[in-house]
């Protein structure tokens, strides 16, 4: 069992930064990849960006070159550095671990992001 608690969220102006974190707990928890997901008003949740725990990373085409993910395996804690953020960027951002065992998923409660002047 893993819970997942996000954190960071909040409202920006257009332009502005936010860094979003991820703690997970549970009892001897080997997390393989985790990622953060947005999902905006009526959308479906998307991939926005995720890391492996050797620290290979992807992202989304819209989060490419502004956002940078990261993690810290010795804390189980992973965060979601957003800058020059854009109106589109609004929404739920969710955070989503795998065990490296199991491959079962995990999701968090989720923390709003609004971006808007």
């Amino acid at each position: 069992q893993v819970q997942l608690v996000e954190s960071g969220g909040g409202w920006v102006q257009p332009g502005g930064s936010l860094t979003l974190s991820c703690a997970a707990s549970g009892n001897n928890i080997d997390i393989y990849v985790m990622g953060w997901y947005r999902q905006g008003s009526g959308k479906p949740r998307d991939l926005v960006a995720a890391i492996t725990k050797g620290g290979s990373s992807r992202y989304a085409d819209s989060a490419k070159g502004r956002f940078t993910i990261s993690r810290d395996n010795a804390k189980n804690i992973m965060y979601l550095q957003m800058n020059n953020l854009k109106p589109e960027d609004t929404g739920v951002y969710y955070c989503e671990s795998e065990l490296m065992t199991s491959g079962r998923a995990y999701w968090g409660q989720g923390t709003q992001v609004t971006v808007s002047s």
